[in-house]
């Protein structure tokens, strides 16, 4: 569990750093959450 969260905090940094204005924070937030969904399943 403890793994999953590092993973869930890094993937946020990386896709928070890697935008610059707020509707690419908002594409890369929901990017973010399509791709855990993908691997929950």
């Amino acid at each position: 569990m403890k793994m999953f969260a590092l993973m869930i905090a890094l993937i946020a940094a990386i896709q928070l750093s890697a935008c610059n204005t707020f509707r690419g924070v908002g594409k890369d937030v929901e990017k973010g959450g399509e791709a855990i969904q993908k691997s929950t399943y």
